[in-house]
């Protein structure tokens, strides 16, 4: 199959590298700086080492953190994968070592839910697919053969989609009712009215009221200005502010500093070699532009089974985080769905409650207080979320079966979300350990039935 120069398809054009060239470095930096974070606070041996029991994800329940020191290993070798995938060096190994490593992490801990870690899984996936080592990298400076200076424009568009993706379900996220009666914004910003400038007014609702549409309209439009020449610059300075605002008031981690690099992937593709010749005062090379060059005319079945991948994998990255909305209830209250939805900083949710144990032949019953079973950090995001209530019903219950004991297991919790009373969360009368894993809908959870509270 065959078209005429004019019709060749976009995706397989080629545009300058030294952006994704760029993104990569940005890409091995960061993630290097958030394995030094790591050992800095000793956060490894806090949540993998020295923590009694780990809730990993469905369904990997069985996963278990490496035994010994063997955690801090993996940690340094991401550390040294990282530095890899900075300079290039066995890149395409070195980035799939990463993804597997980093994933394995992420699902050995879902109270430790960061929706910036499941965008790193995702990019990481990506960059997989991605040549981003043939150009200035040691592997191009090794093996010349795949040195170049262009890239396939799908591999821009696809990372751009990637940086696209959080922002657009961010802000879809927030047409809630709580989000937009200025909650739980309200409740945080209370607290921080030494901000500079417009921290005395965080008292206001007015105020309130003004961040909480100003950051749905970013989390929307900001893409779609990145896309437009004219905008473009505007867009990323917004962008800048507000990623360096969220810094500064939520303990966000390297998330902003990532969301910040990855936005210059919507300037022209070859803007750091620009850039680069500029600083040096040379003449920018005739042949580094940014307008696709054509490479071809025909259509090889790789290109097609690059353009199906392309569109399942955009499918997936868009039905997935609107998957809640099939499911009836309140997302941020029944949590189903609510992962790798891009639900961020949406709501305050706290729990409290304990665990019924009963004997089945009726010789005792026991009362279990979650708080004094976990850790704080852990307890805190436990006693909210269904998913680990689940699997501590069930861990309280193998416990018991050691002793040669069969028990039904009761969870009678409550939760308050944004500043609600607080209300049933799980019924009480369920023996939760006989139910299977909520996969989809748990008909334990109790439905949301508290109004937000009125402003006096």
């Amino acid at each position: 199959m065959s078209f005429s120069k004019n019709s060749i398809p976009n995706f397989f054009k080629t545009v300058d590298f030294s952006s994704i060239v760029l993104f990569r470095i940005a890409f091995g930096a960061i993630m290097l700086i958030e394995v030094f974070r790591y050992f800095d606070h000793n956060w490894i041996a806090r949540y993998w080492i020295n923590t009694p029991t780990n809730f990993p994800y469905w369904p990997f329940l069985s996963l278990k953190p490496l035994a010994g020191d063997g955690m801090n290993y993996l940690f340094i070798a991401l550390g040294i994968l990282s530095v890899l995938m900075m300079i290039g060096l066995f890149y395409r190994a070195s980035t799939i070592l990463f993804f597997f490593s980093f994933t394995y992490i992420f699902l050995l801990e879902q109270t430790r839910y960061l929706n910036h870690f499941y965008l790193i899984i995702l990019l990481c996936f990506v960059m997989i697919f991605i040549p981003a080592h043939r150009s200035f990298s040691l592997d191009a400076l090794w093996f010349k053969k795949i040195r170049s200076d262009y890239i396939p424009i799908w591999c821009l568009w696809v990372l751009r989609f990637m940086i696209g993706i959080p922002f657009f379900f961010g802000g879809i996220a927030k047409i809630n009712p709580d989000w937009l009666a200025g909650q739980p914004l309200q409740m945080w910003l209370s607290n921080d009215t030494d901000f500079p400038i417009i921290g005395r007014f965080f008292t206001e609702k007015w105020m309130i009221l003004i961040l909480s549409y100003s950051g749905l309209l970013i989390d929307i439009l900001l893409v779609p200005m990145l896309l437009f020449k004219r905008t473009r610059i505007w867009a990323f300075l917004i962008g800048v502010l507000f990623h360096l605002m969220n810094s500064k008031l939520f303990t966000i981690g390297i998330f902003p500093w990532f969301m910040i690099a990855s936005t210059t992937l919507y300037f022209s593709p070859n803007w750091p070699r620009v850039l680069f010749y500029k600083i040096l005062g040379k003449e920018i090379p005739q042949n580094s532009c940014s307008i696709a060059k054509p490479t071809t005319v025909v259509v090889l079945k790789s290109e097609k089974r690059i353009v199906a991948a392309l569109t399942i994998w955009a499918l997936l990255m868009i039905i997935i985080p609107l998957r809640h909305f099939l499911i009836p209830g309140n997302v941020s209250w029944t949590e189903e769905g609510h992962k790798y939805a891009w639900h961020m900083k949406l709501r305050s949710k706290k729990g409290k409650g304990r665990f019924i144990v009963k004997a089945k032949d009726h010789s005792f019953i026991d009362t279990l207080v979650l708080s004094k079973q976990l850790p704080r950090w852990q307890y805190r995001v436990a006693i909210t979320k269904p998913s680990v209530i689940w699997q501590m019903a069930h861990l309280i219950k193998r416990g018991y079966a050691k002793r040669g004991q069969d028990v039904a297991v009761y969870a009678d919790i409550k939760a308050r979300l944004n500043g609600r009373p607080y209300q049933q969360f799980i019924n009480p009368e369920i023996d939760i350990a006989s139910e299977a894993f909520p996969v989809w809908k748990a008909d334990w959870i109790i439905p949301l039935s508290t109004a937000l509270r009125k402003d006096p």
